[in-house]
């Protein structure tokens, strides 16, 4: 019967809703709904990697070389402090009006910053820009579920990773040339022509079911404030502390300690809310919790290869930047084939098990890093960049789709939500725990006060000795072991905190 649910265990053959399985036109506008969903993805992928090559003409013509780190750091935090607010959004009124709420937002933000006349409003807008890929990272995952079902999920996912993949390669070249060629406001008018498209695909081909009238929604409004103002506070002090000021100082206590109170006020109000925002049973089912932790600690471990191997291949093994982006692109290429033929594995051992299987194999890869010979071949490092992208696409879709499997889907959005959610933080704790390490070594090896910019802008402009470049070896090599602590500690969380089969429901 349609909306029935039965439990089930892994591997038993999943009951289908028959309504519009063989209906052509079911199948052409599903197809319509998953071009605009990759279409969205790609707007909210293009925008992490494509701004980041236009930085010298963006501080020539508007100044503001002190603070445009806060373009990239005002649209994380947006993004990630709003995740929470649009899962629960989602499951309350529907995956549609977010969705296109979310995208008319972002479209908003791309088209003020693309009109902005100093620093200070193009960071202001590149926030509204982040308010709006909150929803589109959440919503686009979680209609990926609603979409399929269990058995063609990986489907649908793999082609969202492939879409990651694709913009993290294309990104910073597209970039560099609209920056070059044209002009840096075109970096982001270029995203009004592709919202558009997703837009009218969305509205015209995604149609959910009737909600059933009655009750009105109830909106835990205070709990969304009191989210949105912890999540800053937080996030604001991992992503400035040891930058703007060192990490002992008053702003970064008052900071920390405003967002330890405001913690404190989140979980009241939460917990006496008819809806919250981040509902308790997120940590007390055993699942969900172990996921989120799992993919916190991916978080964490993927910020040693995308943030330091550009450096370490330009400093240590002497590459161009093209060469030094060909290193790091190469796990792109490696992730989204592994996600996709991951299906025939956890099909076989389980999502738990097959997660651990891809994780174990990336914390030896990590391992291995520092281990490699000095200055080495680039053909090392790109070696194990491959290994390590084939094992993180078993890690993490197994766990996206397998945790999606295990809630309705009134609760989908917000288990989705809070999944995205952690890995985000993860990354923020990782660029700050891990930026922290590489300076520390680096000021003991090279007996001072260095820091890992200061050190690379001299080895640019060949002022820094030989001493120099191994000091930043050793950086490089610590955060690759501290990334390979991170894959085993997701490793020891999957295998004593998740069940050994995931709790899947059949819609």
């Amino acid at each position: 019967m349609q909306g029935e649910r039965i439990l089930v265990g892994e591997g038993e053959t999943e009951t289908q809703s028959a309504a519009t399985a063989d209906d052509p036109r079911s199948s052409h506008r599903r197809g319509a709904v998953v071009a605009a969903l990759m279409l969205a993805m790609a707007l909210a992928a293009l925008d992490a990697t494509i701004v980041s090559t236009a930085v010298p003409q963006i501080v020539g013509d508007l100044g503001g070389f002190s603070v445009f780190s806060w373009l990239f750091s005002g649209y994380l935090l947006a993004v990630t402090v709003t995740l929470p607010v649009y899962g629960k959004l989602s499951d309350t009124f529907g995956r549609k009006p977010v969705l296109v709420a979310g995208a008319a937002l972002f479209l908003l933000g791309s088209l003020l910053c693309a009109l902005a006349w100093n620093m200070a409003a193009l960071i202001a807008f590149r926030v509204v820009q982040g308010l709006g890929g909150g929803a589109l990272q959440g919503t686009v995952q979680t209609l990926a579920a609603d979409l399929y079902p269990l058995k063609e999920r990986p489907k649908i996912q793999s082609k969202l990773s492939t879409v990651w993949a694709v913009s993290a390669v294309a990104g910073p070249g597209v970039g560099g040339v609209l920056a070059a060629y044209a002009d840096w406001r075109w970096i982001f008018l270029v995203n009004l022509p592709i919202g558009a498209v997703a837009l009218w695909l969305i509205v015209r081909h995604l149609h959910e079911p009737e909600r059933a009238g009655g009750v009105r929604p109830r909106i835990d409004w205070a709990g969304a404030l009191a989210v949105f103002a912890c999540g800053g506070v937080l996030l604001t002090a991992l992503v400035q502390g040891g930058v703007a000021w060192p990490w002992l100082s008053a702003p970064s206590l008052v900071l920390f300690g405003t967002g330890l109170a405001l913690v404190a006020v989140v979980v009241a109000v939460e917990r006496r809310a008819a809806e919250p925002i981040i509902p308790g049973w997120v940590w007390r089912r055993r699942t969900i919790a172990a996921v989120n932790l799992a993919l916190g600690a991916l978080g964490l471990l993927m910020v040693a290869p995308t943030v330091f191997l550009p450096t370490y291949a330009q400093s240590v093994l002497g590459l161009g930047p093209v060469a030094a982006g060909f290193v790091l692109s190469v796990w792109t290429l490696s992730w989204p084939v592994s996600a996709a033929l991951s299906q025939h594995v956890y099909r076989r051992i389980g999502f738990r098990n097959t997660a651990m299987l891809g994780i174990g194999t990336a914390a030896l890869v990590l391992l291995a890093f520092p281990f490699l010979p000095y200055p080495g071949a680039a053909w090392q490092p790109t070696l194990l960049m491959l290994v390590l992208g084939a094992a993180l696409g078993l890690f993490q879709l197994p766990l996206i789709v397998g945790v999606q499997s295990t809630v309705g889907w009134s609760e989908r959005g917000t288990t989705t939500a809070s999944v995205l959610f952690c890995r985000q933080t993860g990354q923020t704790l990782g660029a700050a725990l891990f930026g922290a390490v590489a300076n520390g070594v680096l000021a003991a090896r090279l007996g001072g006060a260095s820091d890992l910019d200061s050190v690379t802008r001299a080895l640019d402009a060949g002022t820094a000795p030989e001493s120099t470049r191994r000091a930043i070896a050793d950086a490089v090599h610590a955060v690759y072991l501290g990334a390979s602590c991170a894959a085993a500690l997701a490793f020891l969380v999957l295998l004593l905190l998740a069940p050994r089969k995931f709790p899947v429901l059949s819609d």
